[in-house]
């Protein structure tokens, strides 16, 4: 049988999907990963895969993967290390940055310490124009001068960011020329080249992240393709990327900072996928794993798109899924600050030793600690059966909290939980108050190892009136993974006006980058089926200093349509802002192209509808709002399509549990998903 396998690397668990395309049957597996030797989860996966369900490496006809190499590297800053050589008189580009305070409501918070130190950022003499012409040749000798004192230094690698190569790289590829000439072995990174973004900060510091971590990821992603050889897997092994598509391995070694990001968006790509199947037009998905919570906005079946988003410490410049960090996740550990506060994370007891409960040698509270405590989880082996769960040791761990707060074991763990999910309420309010959308019209879509487990209590404290739990909610992100497109994004930096005396320029460039766009699908992907092309343009009126993404037709490219191009801005500047100012001249600062090459969608088998109420598994006493409460504890896998359940309710499974609170009830829809609203009180209509 041939089978697709998709694999989500996160801080706790590796997830596994397999899909056979022949029945539509899915099955999922996680395995602790391993820190100490990253990879060896995805061997060991792999061979819990054979054992559990008969698929042998040959039988792997599709294998897509997420890391998290290159986004620890940068937060960890264990890259490589690098010199940046810049354009005379720029030397100052990372520290001065956009001159913003990280936090505008605390007087000593400061900027993060640039990738590249000052000591190591190198001047060289030439000077292009913003029109892309040179003012000044570029000096050899400086650059020759520049590699030596980089040399002496230390670094590893160089990055390239001369001034306006986002219209003109000659000056850069000459200086890497002159680099390689010397320094043949040296890594070396042109800024336009990895992104050819305008504004010299954002090109640099997004070639600073790319080169810090592309030895690592491209020496993780060989290792990856040679163990999966040995393995005896004859699939081309693809990575996904941040922008919620995929490419190859290969691709990916030179590519890295297009993946940084892959498996929270290949979560939001999952969700996107659950929320289309199941019919809802506007959902708000929570990724909860061990280490962090995300949340992203999904409307009509699709999440939405940006850039600079944050990897660490730094904004990347590139087309991303826009996915929020907005808390801890279940592993986060618990501790009570010297004026006697109590905190929850940011520090994390990731997989090893992970949470106490776990009993591979944890002694500090987690979220996952305080649950146990409360009597949510424990009622079963986790991660399929890696992890057997010890009440006791939870008990211990919060023990300790409850001592330093002066409360019972019972009030810590639930203070524990109130603390982490007020941060997250939090952190959702301002999100959707960011994006203008009121997060009670949403229906949350939690998923992750966690996500169930607490996104029921976040939806309680924000009003909202559904969740939505998929069947398989602690591997949604490789299920993402695995039903991603082929996508890409093109960029080409124009600065020109929207007029009639632009409109042949305008019109050859977007020619170029569909012509790009076809070649990197059909050429470095070998895809040969349907691809779709997504036009759009950065644009503003001009005097403005910052633009905004316009999507455009094609048809309108083809027949030059200046009129519906101007009408698409002004549509979009008066969503965004309120107002449009129709008789301004228009300017088109970048130009872009996205193609994406669908792959065949899983087709999951509908369930008949049953009658009757699913008969429990047993019950258990859990702990809410300073109560005893007795809940019913159901096994997902003997919930059938039209069981309805009621909270508080325990729905235990493989790859997570979820915890249902009292007020929400609902049923199993067709797809096995458990769809879950407020519940009216009793006399009236639900």
């Amino acid at each position: 049988m041939a089978c697709r396998v998709g694999v989500d690397i996160g801080g706790t668990f590796a997830d596994f999907c397999v899909l056979d395309e022949a029945s539509g049957a899915l099955s999922t597996l996680k395995v602790l990963t391993t820190p100490d030797r990253p990879g060896a989860e995805v061997i060991a996966g792999l061979e819990g895969i054979q054992q559990r369900f008969g698929v042998a490496p040959a039988d792997i006809a599709w294998f897509t993967h997420g890391t998290t190499v290159g986004v620890n590297a940068i937060i960890q800053r264990k890259g490589i290390r690098l010199a940046l050589l810049v354009t005379e008189n720029f030397r100052d580009v990372l520290e001065v940055a956009r001159l913003k305070v990280p936090d505008p409501y605390h007087l000593y918070s400061r900027r993060p310490d640039p990738l590249v130190p000052r000591a190591r950022v190198l001047e060289v003499r030439g000077r292009l124009l913003a029109d892309g012409s040179e003012a000044e040749p570029l000096d050899p000798a400086s650059v020759e001068a520049a590699l030596a004192r980089a040399e002496a230094l230390g670094a590893e690698g160089i990055v390239l960011a001369l001034i306006h190569a986002w219209r003109n790289p000659a000056h850069e590829h000459a200086a890497k020329a002159i680099i390689a000439a010397k320094r043949p072995d040296l890594p070396v990174y042109c800024s336009a080249d990895i992104w050819p973004i305008i504004r010299e900060y954002e090109r640099t510091v997004t070639a600073t992240v790319h080169g810090h971590v592309q030895p690592r990821v491209a020496y993780y992603l060989g290792s990856l393709q040679d163990a999966l050889k040995r393995a005896g897997v004859a699939a081309e092994a693809m990575v996904t990327k941040s922008n919620g598509g995929v490419m190859r391995a290969e691709l990916g070694k030179t590519r890295c900072v297009e993946m940084l990001l892959s498996g929270t968006a290949a979560g939001a790509i999952g969700a996107a996928f659950v929320a289309r199947q199941a019919g809802i037009d506007r959902a708000m998905s929570l990724d909860i794993g061990g280490t962090s919570a995300d949340v992203a906005i999904i409307a009509d079946g699709a999440p939405g798109y940006g850039t600079g988003e944050r990897v660490g410490d730094f904004p990347v410049y590139i087309p991303t899924v826009a996915v929020s960090s907005i808390g801890e996740g279940g592993g986060s550990i618990a501790a009570v600050d010297a004026i006697g506060r109590l905190t929850v994370g940011p520090e994390s007891a990731g997989s090893t030793p992970g949470p106490a409960c776990y009993g591979r040698g944890g002694t500090r509270a987690t979220i996952t600690d305080a649950m146990c405590v409360l009597g949510w989880i424990g009622h079963g082996e986790l991660g399929y059966g890696a992890v057997s769960v010890r009440r006791d040791l939870a008990e211990q761990a919060v023990d300790a909290i409850a001592a330093a707060l002066g409360r019972t074991r019972h009030q810590a763990a639930e203070a524990i939980v109130q603390v982490a999910v007020s941060g997250m309420y939090k952190e959702v309010s301002k999100l959707a108050a960011r994006q203008g959308v009121d997060a009670r019209d949403f229906c949350l879509l939690p998923f992750g190892g966690a996500g169930p487990m607490l996104g029921a209590f976040l939806a309680r404290e924000l009003g909202m009136r559904d969740v939505l739990i998929p069947t398989t909610p602690g591997v949604l992100s490789a299920l993402g993974g695995l039903i991603a497109e082929i996508r890409n994004d093109f960029l080409d930096t124009v600065y020109a006006e929207l007029d009639a005396a632009s409109l042949p320029a305008l019109v050859d460039r977007f020619a170029r980058l569909e012509s790009q766009a076809r070649h990197w699908l059909a050429e470095e992907q070998r895809f040969t089926g349907e691809a779709r092309l997504l036009p759009s343009a950065d644009m503003r009126y001009r005097g403005q200093s910052f633009e905004i993404e316009v999507p455009l037709r094609p048809e309108w490219l083809a027949q030059g349509d200046l009129a519906a191009m101007a009408d698409a801005f002004h549509a979009e500047h008066e969503r965004l802002y309120g107002h449009a100012d129709r008789d301004a001249p228009i300017q088109a600062i970048s130009l872009r192209m996205v193609i994406a090459g669908a792959v065949p969608a899983p087709r999951f088998p509908e369930q008949d509808r049953v009658s009757g109420d699913p008969i429990p598994a047993g019950t258990v006493t859990v702990f809410l709002d300073g109560a005893p409460h007795t809940a019913p504890l159901y096994r997902r896998d003997a919930l059938r399509h039209g069981h309805r359940i009621a909270g508080p309710c325990i729905v235990a499974q493989e790859d997570t549990t979820s915890c249902i609170p009292p007020g929400l009830a609902g049923e199993v829809d067709r797809f096995g998903n458990l769809r879950l609203g407020v519940q009216a009180p009793q006399g009236m209509e639900a």
